[in-house]
């Protein structure tokens, strides 16, 4: 995009080369204008154009100019046509440019010419002019311009940056281009989330730099914001150019996955958990972290921070940072380095993402194990050895743990112990097990007795007893055996006190020592309580330190019997300040008899050793104390020494005792270590390590444990000493056993430490300084024993808050503990004993591992509407206690109870009409408008409204079938209930939906409660025949009553109406319906389709049904031929042979003589639609042709066309029906009512017919010789195409039914049996009323049908009147409308009106006329009925006519009657082919072969039309020459133009006259009233009187009785008819065609006149007046009728009643 100064827009806005009227008003002064861009016109200039066959530049463009000077440039004009080219030229009107070429020029063919242009300027601005050519096929212009510089810059229109995560960043470049020749200044403005660098800058002329754009959302959103880029000269930028930035943000979202899980809860989060790693080991595992967003995510781990000082992680991490593509993942490789044996360590890693919504927390778990390490025996027997003599033993060390073990034995295997064992320290693999050697080298003939230590890194140590007897030649002490050591322990632990041992022995010294007393022993010792060590750690301190230990008196052992101070000896070490360098060479200790007997104390002497005690025995009495003299000699300098002295001391007096007393005697040892380094020699320097550096203690004030490894990783000896002076008043609070010693090169020594952390001490530890080699050489060790106080968190500043929940129902909510501590904690929650009903938590108790965090589920079951408040306590102490010493803090839990309820938007849905067995989906909203959710549970009850309906509520079928049953409601929302509806049958559904709440544990909390009502209809595709017409053909004279019968429709709409069957439904659309062609084995429904009888080869008999769908739902519908049923084959398929029907379906179905246009089709809810039938009168006879008419999911019916197709010279009547049903006759009548039955003649003969009167003589004997029936025209003649009417009189004598056969019969045709039905009344009470209604009176169509038929402009307003039950010799009239529909044409109208009895007894005023387009008239039906009793059924046929049509047929007529002039005076020659033109004229046509079309190959014998059953029964194929002959005679005549058919109305009247007597007998109510009113009307009395005295003017003629009967039965009228009632006006609505909308008048009724005459009662009347007032009325009625019709009067509108201002009497 090419950005410019803005400035107005000048001609290049205007179409090109069109000469403006402005141009012609330039005058000799320059235009300018403001600067605009020009890498436009620079362009535009170089481009050339063609003109009329000349090549030039369209516009020639001055840039680089300046004032005072002439700038020149040349316009070339090149003649690239093939002819020469003759222009005139008109020279610039401005004086800034000029030119000196002639003004006409001439150019030939391939040439060209030039012309300069010179541009003077007098001033910076802008100029414009053209130079204009004319030539001989027209003229162009070349505009010229002269441009100044400007700025404009080249940016693009729009630039889209990638797809960003929120928070992070995506960046572009564009190219920012300077246009012009000017040095440009630029500088963007854009706002966030868009930056722009470089911000602002300046450009040289075409001068070009990239621009980066930086996308930096914050939110996730579609952005799209205008960059302005202001630009210009230095610090003035008065122009801009904008660039549209486009990006796309989303939230970033990272997910870890793969992490191996354990058993912890879903809503805890991705746990990382190591399982169980052996101390000193590290295990790797890896997590995934996966993007699956469609952005780049950054992530940043980090450990959960918090408050809890962590003395280094024991879980690393390789990965800190990243990024993760979209759908990528990166691994995560975590390290677990465990330090603590049997702790549980775990931390939380956070995955935090930039610009995610939220943040993942990994938890890392991972459990530290130690050595397990067992003796293969604690005890080791040596039995018996001489002096001077070795006992060799093994035993075996098993490591069962993961982790290696260290071990070293408190033992001195250098010659200074009797026993030994090879070798003394070392380590023992995972899962394995390393033989020790013991070896037992006595000295001396004595018994002994040494529980050796083993100690084993971070292990409690293990305890080794051996014992041995030393005999000598001299000396035989009693045997130690394993039975007195269990003895011994058991004595020692009873008597609790080591002045009792030996009494206690000596009081069982009955007791044998066999095996029974020895598992006795056991059994009592395990049974009593006996005090036991209460740890081998604790058992290890008192054996090495005995009564020195501080904690001696406080212990669980008894005091020893014998004991030494000091246990440890340095030799020329530098001591603390309280202790002197010890100068000498010897050392005492002192031995401790704390036994009531007299000892024997004997030290072990070891050969050639550098440490020696003196005296190496002798005796201490009960309770003394002695002592002996250490030594240290060493045997060689600059070395260092250490040892392990060892002292046993016995009973003296034990071998009195015997083996069974014999006691086991106790060994005391003193650690010495020493060094023989000359003053000023330096000692070896130590090479060493601790593992681990750094000690710590349960942060708890209890006694505690732990080892460390001191290794020597030197090849030189090792002497260590724990040095206190650095700070002895914490070195002191820390125990280490052994404080001194000697390590050999490569071996460790296993240190335990000892101690009670307090709360004083230094949170981060305190260092103990380990003295190595007796110099300066120090190694640090550094002791946390700090007293830690118990800290548990809780979320949510100790407070948790419920929502509002259903009374009876649960609520829960999740909250969060954690322990702050660095031991493991137990905790429980304690809630009161009232609320627990109310509150519990899951779960209630657990343990906490030091940084863990435990999720709790805390429930909520309110029990009444208010607000709650409790504070349950959570209780916790550390693993180690015993819980004496608890921790409590409180947590406040608030919720509250609430009434809930539920309520539909809609108390009603109604769903509306629904097909039975389909499917409908329902979406019901519920809404919780409660401060609470609510679960709750639906059910329904169904009920089917209809009256007469039977079923059974329990076994129907629901028809409302609910998706969900149970649920929940958030509060304050709504849910969509969807359901689904499934009718099952035709009815009215009403379904109440009904809800009961559940608690907490799901069962019902409420009583049923009402939610809404659903209420839908189950229906059947329906369809109604709502009217019927026949073709132009010679069924166009039927009567639509008489169509009606024909097809059966009022079954056919009784069936369509009802309800289909289950068989019907088997199919459920419109293809295949049974396997047999007639009948249909699913079609149980039958009617007969009667399509009338016409001559052969008359015209098609047509007929067209309106088809309604009166219905809710579309209905599809098809009239299936047998060729659509896709039936299997018949029998003659498979044999081969023809039966009669076979062969006549073959015939309808090959010639194609039954049709359905259309076949199918679908009808909206109140749609209608025009189907037509046609039946072709090939044939003579009778067709029969099965067609199942279906409907889509609904009935199925076969229809049994059937046709008649009558031979010309055969005389037909065709019936509609062999049963006539008359009208109800009361018994005992004695005048019954003429009825009327039809016959029609079908043929093209005259027929004569003729009642069987023997039958009638017949049925009269039968009756008591009573004329039951009588036919008064028994004989007669009905014409070609016409009806005639027989009259019959009914006289019943019982109140039956009567069913009477009578015979008719056709000359020269066929007999006709017809049975007549007819029903006896009783005779009806006075009031009754109507009781001489009859249906069969009434017209069974509609009164007004809403489609028009093919072709039809007229409407009736009503196509039946029915006058009812009227008086013989009355006259009645009735107003109807004919409407013309068609806003073109005017049509013609004529009224062919029956005759009843050879009567005219009905006329319509005006009886013809034209109706122009959309014309209504107004008719008048004036009705006047013969003086017998009358049963009147009439059909008024109105012929309409276009008079286009009659146009067109008149100028045909025209014409042919002056060819046929001409033809009179001329005469032809006929040629053998004449030609199109030529013709003959005939006054009729000749009749044309009808039939089936000609074939050259069939299958099947065809089946040829013909008029005699000689040809009928001749299968051909060929047309004979007089047939081919008449064709070909019927191309060439002429025949006389007919005149159009007529479009028929019907029009069907009924009315039923009875006797005046017969009025006064059944109607007295009216007769009474109107008696009444005459009576009470005083002007009518003194009308009559007057009347009375006028002078007779005319008489009215007598009522002719020569049309009475001259039956037996019949009897003149009993009343005269001299007085009669006023005559009476009946108003109703007319019923106007489709296109009356125009009319807007109210009118409530067809507008109906009824005036009935008056006779006179006397002699004398006044006859003039009454039929004047009479006329008047009429016409005045039916003006305002017309104009109500028109539109020009409201019969409904409201009377105004205007007050009119009171005239002044000024």
């Amino acid at each position: 995009m090419l950005a410019g100064a803005r400035g107005p827009d000048l001609l290049g806005s205007k179409p090109p080369w069109t000469r403006s009227a402005a141009a012609n008003d330039i005058q000799d002064k320059g235009i300018c204008h403001s600067q605009q861009g020009g890498e436009h016109r620079q362009q535009t200039s170089s481009k050339r154009s063609c003109f009329f066959g000349l090549e030039t530049k369209p516009e020639l463009v001055w840039e680089d100019w300046n004032l005072g000077k002439e700038f020149t440039k040349t316009l070339v004009l090149k003649n690239i046509d093939s002819k020469l080219q003759k222009l005139n030229l008109r020279p610039p009107v401005s004086k800034f440019f000029t030119t000196s070429t002639p003004q006409k020029i001439v150019i030939s063919p391939g040439t060209s010419f030039s012309i300069p242009v010179s541009f003077r300027p007098l001033q910076k601005c802008e100029y414009e002019d053209s130079i204009e050519f004319q030539g001989k096929d027209g003229s162009f212009q070349v505009y010229l311009r002269a441009l100044i510089p400007h700025h404009a810059l080249e940016v693009p229109d729009s630039v889209k940056l990638s797809i960003c995560a929120v928070q992070h960043s995506s960046h572009t470049t564009f190219r920012l281009k300077n246009a012009s020749k000017l040095h440009t200044s630029f500088q963007w403005l854009c706002a966030a989330p868009f930056h722009v660098s470089p911000e602002q800058g300046l450009l040289k002329p075409s001068q070009e730099c990239r621009i980066t754009v930086a996308f930096q959302p914050q939110e996730a959103l579609v952005y799209q914001q205008q960059a302005y880029c202001w630009f210009g000269e230095g610090d003035k930028l008065e122009n801009y150019c904008t660039v549209l930035l486009q990006g796309l943000a989303k939230y970033p979202c990272l997910q870890i996955r793969n992490p191996v899980t354990t058993e912890l809860k879903e809503q805890e989060g991705p746990v990382l958990h190591f399982g169980s790693v052996a101390v000193g080991q590290s295990l790797q595992k890896h997590f995934e972290i996966f993007n699956p967003s469609s952005v780049t995510a950054s992530f940043s781990l980090s450990r959960l921070s918090d408050e809890v000082p962590l003395f280094g992680s024991e879980f690393s991490c390789d990965v800190t940072s990243g990024k993760v593509e979209p759908g990528e993942s990166q691994w995560v490789a975590v390290n677990y380095s465990p330090a603590v044996v049997d702790t549980v360590s775990v931390e939380y890693l956070r995955l935090t993402c930039r610009g995610a919504l939220n943040d993942t927390v990994l938890k890392l778990s991972g459990t530290c194990i130690g050595p397990k390490v067992t003796l293969s025996s604690s005890v080791v027997d040596f039995g018996c050895a001489e002096e001077g003599g070795a006992v060799i033993q093994t035993v075996e060390l098993l490591n069962s743990s993961p982790a290696e073990a260290f071990y070293q034995w408190d033992l001195d295997c250098n010659g200074h112990s009797v026993f030994r064992i090879q070798p003394a320290s070392g380590t023992v693999h995972p899962h394995s097990k390393t033989a020790l050697t013991a070896v037992y080298r006595p000295t001396q003939p004595i018994a002994h007795h040494r529980r050796v230590a083993c100690l084993i890194l971070h292990m409690d140590p293990l305890f080794l007893d051996m014992i041995g007897t030393c005999h000598s030649e001299l000396e035989k002490p009693a045997i130690l055996r394993p039975e007195h050591l269990i003895l011994y322990k058991l004595n020692w632990y009873r008597s609790q006190h080591p002045l009792d041992t030996l009494s206690v022995m000596q009081q069982e010294h009955n007791v044998h020592l066999d095996q029974q007393r020895i598992h006795s022993v056991l059994e009592e010792q395990s049974n009593q309580k006996i005090r036991q060590p209460q740890t081998p750690m604790e058992e290890f301190y008192h054996s090495y330190l005995g009564c020195m230990d501080p904690l001696s008196s406080s212990s669980s052992f008894p005091s020893p019997h014998v004991s030494v101070v000091p246990s440890e000896l340095l030799f020329n070490h530098k001591m603390s300040s309280s202790m002197s360098t010890s100068s000498t060479s010897s050392q005492f200790i002192c031995l401790t008899n704390h036994t009531r007997g007299k000892l024997r104390l004997v030290w072990t002497v070891a050969q050639d050793s550098s440490f020696t005690v003196s005296p190496t025995s002798c005796d201490l009495a009960p309770l003394k104390t002695t002592s002996f003299r250490v030594m240290y000699d060493p045997k060689q300098l600059n070395s260092v020494h250490g040892a392990q002295l060892e002292c046993f001391a016995y009973y003296k007096d034990s071998h009195h005792i015997g083996e069974q007393l014999l006691c086991v005697p106790w060994c005391v040892t003193v650690r010495v270590t020493g060094h023989s380094f000359q003053p000023g020699k330096e000692h070896f320097i130590p090479c060493c390590s601790l593992m681990p550096p750094r000690v710590v203690f349960p942060a708890l004030s209890v006694l505690s444990y732990q080892t460390v490894l001191l290794q020597n990783d030197g090849d030189l000896p090792l002497t260590f000493f724990l040095d206190h002076s650095s700070n002895p008043i914490l070195a002191e609070s820390v125990c280490v056993i052994p404080n001194s010693g000697l390590i050999q090169p490569g071996a460790h020594q296993i240190l335990s430490l000892r101690t009670t952390p307090t709360e004083d001490s230094p949170k981060h530890g305190f260092r103990l300084q380990l003295q190595l080699n007796a110099a300066k050489h120090t190694k640090e060790l550094t002791i946390v024993s700090v007293v830690e106080k118990l800290r548990v968190s809780l979320d949510g500043d100790s407070s948790l808050y419920f929502q509002p929940t259903a009374v009876g129902s649960q609520t829960q909510c999740s909250h969060n503990i954690r322990n702050l501590s660095h031991v493991p904690l137990r905790f429980q929650w304690c809630i009161p004993e009232s609320d627990l009903e109310i509150i519990f938590v899951d779960p209630d108790a657990g343990e906490l591992h030091p940084n863990e965090s435990s999720m709790q589920t805390w429930s909520f079951r309110p029990l009444a509407e208010k607000t709650y408040t409790v504070n349950p306590t959570l209780t916790f102490w550390p693993i180690q206690t015993d819980g004496s010493n608890r921790s409590h803090i409180s947590l406040k839990v608030v919720g509250m109870g609430s009434k809930v309820f539920i309520k539909a938007l809609k108390a009603v849905v109604d769903v509306g009409e629904t097909l039975v067995g389909s499917y409908r989906s329902v979406e019901i909203p519920l809404v919780n408008s409660s401060p609470c959710p609510v679960s709750f549970c639906l059910s329904v009850q169904q009920i089917l409204l209809e009256e007469d309906l039977i079923y059974d509520p329990e076994t129907e079928p629901s028809g409302l079938q609910l998706d969900c049953e149970k649920g929940t409601i958030p509060s304050h929302c709504t849910m969509l209930l969807r359901s689904t509806v499934k009718p099952q049958r035709q009815a009215q559904y009403l379904w109440t939906i009904s809800y009961q709440t559940l608690n907490a544990i799901g069962v019902v909390s409420s009583p049923l409660q009402a939610v809404c009502e659903v209420r839908a209809k189950g229906v059947f595709p329906t369809l109604q025949v709502i009217d019927v017409c026949s073709g132009d053909s010679g069924g166009g004279r039927l009567s639509k009553v008489h169509l009606w019968k024909l097809f059966s429709l009022d079954n056919l709409n009784k069936h369509l109406l009802c309800n289909p069957s289950s068989a019907e439904l088997t199919y459920r659309t419109p293809t295949r319906h049974s396997l047999r062609s007639c009948p249909s084995i699913f079609t149980k429904t039958m009617l007969d389709f009667n399509f009338s009888a016409a001559p052969l080869n008359s015209d098609p008999s047509t007929f067209v049904l309106i088809f309604h769908n009166p219905g809710y739902i579309p209905v599809d519908w098809a009239f299936l031929f047998p060729e659509d049923q896709q039936i299997e084959l018949e029998y003659w398929a498979d044999t081969g042979e023809f039966r009669n029907n076979d062969l006549n379906h073959m015939k309808v179905q090959d010639n194609h003589l039954f049709s359905v246009s259309p076949r199918s089709g679908t009808l909206q809810r109140g749609q209608q639609r025009a189907v037509h039938f046609s039946y072709s009168h090939d044939f003579a006879g009778t067709d029969r042709f099965p067609v199942v008419f279906k409907l889509s999911y609904g009935r199925e019916i076969l229809l049994n066309f059937q046709g008649v197709t009558v031979e010309r010279d055969r005389p037909y009547l065709h019936f509609a029906s062999n049963r006539h049903v008359f009208t109800s006759v009361t018994i005992g009548e004695c005048s019954p009512p003429r009825q009327m039955y039809e016959l029609h003649n079908a043929g093209a003969v005259p027929v004569h017919y003729e009642v069987d009167t023997a039958m009638l003589s017949q049925l009269q004997v039968d009756n008591f010789n009573h004329p039951l029936l009588c036919c008064l025209n028994p004989k007669g003649e009905v014409r070609p195409g016409k009806t005639a009417m027989m009259e019959w009189l009914f006289s019943p004598l019982e109140a039956k039914m009567y069913y009477m056969d009578i015979l008719i019969h056709i000359q020269d045709g066929d007999s006709t049996l017809v049975t007549f039905e007819g029903c006896g009344l009783v005779t009806p009470t006075l009031g009754s009323p109507n009781p001489f209604s009859c249906s069969d009176s009434k017209a069974p169509v509609p009164c007004v049908h809403m489609m028009p038929f093919s072709g039809q402009v007229v409407f009736l307003s009503e196509d039946s009147l029915s006058l009812g039950d009227i008086l013989v010799n009355h006259q009645f009239s009735r107003i109807f409308f004919l409407t013309n529909v068609s806003q073109s044409d005017i049509v013609h109208y004529k009224w062919d009106l029956p005759q009843q009895s050879n009567q005219q007894v009905v006329q319509v005023h005006p009886e013809q006329g034209s109706l122009c387009p959309e014309e209504c008239a107004l008719c008048i039906l004036t009705f006047t009925s013969t003086d017998y009793p009358t049963v009147y059924q009439l059909d008024l046929i109105c012929q309409v006519t276009k008079e286009a049509a009659m146009v067109q047929y008149h100028d045909a007529l025209k014409r042919w009657e002056e060819e046929r002039a001409c033809q009179q005076n001329e005469f032809t020659i006929t040629d053998r082919k004449p030609t199109k033109s030529q013709g003959v004229l005939m006054d009729q046509a000749l009749p044309v072969r009808k039939g089936p079309p000609l074939r050259k190959y069939k299958t099947l014998p065809p089946i040829c039309g013909s008029s005699s059953a000689k040809r009928m029964g001749t299968l051909c194929n060929k047309l004979t020459r007089a047939e081919r002959w008449a064709e070909q005679e019927t191309a060439t005549v002429w025949s006389q133009p007919e005149p159009p058919l007529p479009t028929l109305l019907h029009l069907w009247v009924t009315a039923h006259s009875h006797r005046p007597l017969k009025d006064l007998t059944h109607f007295p109510d009216q007769f009474k009233k109107i008696n009444r009113n005459i009576h009470d009307d005083s002007a009518f009395i003194q009308s009559a009187n007057a009347l009375v005295s006028d002078p007779i003017t005319s008489q009215p003629a007598e009522p002719s009785l020569s049309h009475c009967p001259s039956s037996p039965f019949f009897l003149h009228p009993l009343v005269p008819r001299t007085s009669s009632s006023s005559p009476e006006l009946q108003l109703t609505r007319p019923k106007l065609g489709l296109n009356e909308e125009h009319n807007t008048v109210g009118v409530e009724g067809a507008a109906c006149l009824e005036i009935r005459p008056r006779t006179q009662s006397t002699e004398h009347t006044k006859h003039v007046p009454a039929n004047i007032s009479e006329t008047v009325l009429l016409n005045t009625l039916q003006n305002l009728m017309m104009e109500a019709v028109r539109g020009e009067l409201n019969l409904t509108g409201h009377p105004r009643n205007v007050i009119l201002p009171r005239v002044s009497t000024k």
